[in-house]
């Protein structure tokens, strides 16, 4: 594990591991690092896969900014530093809010030129906007109230996950872990902005992008790659049959090759 610094000195620490053009693995809420292993592992064999622990979790450090504007401005210099530190002509995947805070990063200047996110969790659509600001109203005093696992329940009910199994998920070993992340919440919150895909913002976006959907995910899910994807200057959209949000690595693993490996190669060939 290496420890570098952003630009407001907090240290982020990254692993590692395979050989070949730089690929960054950006995480989704409440994961470190650790969940994007199984994904890394299987990319290793083409790519110099770097994985990084978001700020606030793992072994990263986190700045009292509370999330905002400003969370979303450090989240997007805590990546362009492990872009950096990965090396020339990294490309960068983003899972969920981790392929949100990916996007504005492009946006706000990142030099990317190969980019792929799987569901940012967009909700366009005047109720999806009002389902957005409500839960993002009751995130904040949850955590105001220091009810940490009241804001990972938010978190997985908002995502579908139905009570019987959230309730399971409070008795099994993993909730502590979860709870300790709950505080970060309000970075992927943030990113997400009220819900809408800044498609103003996103015009900016010139790298060659790729949006990709599970096949079973929720219509709604569906619904705002596709506004996404349309929003993007240079990006193409693609449905993987039978996946979910929970997508499999071993799914995920062979398109993200396909599209990062060939269009490294266009490019360096031109």
């Amino acid at each position: 594990m290496d420890r570098i610094l952003s630009a407001d000195s907090t240290p982020i620490a990254c692993h590692r591991r395979g050989e070949g053009p730089p690929l960054v693995l950006v995480g989704g809420a409440l994961g470190t690092a650790a969940a994007d292993a199984p994904l890394a592992a299987l990319l290793a064999p083409r790519f110099t896969v770097v994985t990084y622990d978001r700020r606030g979790r793992g072994a990263s450090g986190a700045a009292g900014d509370g999330g905002g504007v400003a969370g979303v401005r450090r989240e997007i210099e805590d990546l362009a530093a492990v872009v950096t530190a990965a090396g020339p002509g990294a490309s960068v995947f983003g899972m969920s809010s981790g392929g949100a805070l990916a996007l504005e990063a492009v946006a706000a200047g990142l030099p990317v030129e190969l980019l792929a996110v799987y569901e940012p969790p967009y909700t366009p659509g005047a109720s999806g906007l009002l389902l957005k600001a409500r839960a993002s109203d009751r995130l904040h005093r949850l955590l105001a109230a220091g009810d940490r696992a009241g804001a990972v329940e938010l978190f997985l009910t908002a995502k579908g996950v139905d009570p019987a199994t959230v309730d399971r998920m409070r008795r099994a070993p993993m909730w502590p872990g979860l709870e300790a992340l709950a505080p970060t919440l309000v970075y992927d919150d943030a990113v997400l902005g009220d819900g809408a895909v800044p498609a103003e913002r996103f015009a900016a976006v010139t790298a060659r992008t790729l949006v990709v959907c599970g096949g079973f995910s929720s219509a709604r899910s569906r619904a705002a790659t596709r506004i996404l994807a349309q929003a993007l200057p240079r990006a193409r959209h693609r449905t993987l049959t039978g996946q979910t949000h929970e997508v499999a690595p071993q799914v995920l693993a062979p398109v993200l090759t396909e599209f990062f490996a060939r269009d490294v190669y266009v490019r360096q060939a031109s």
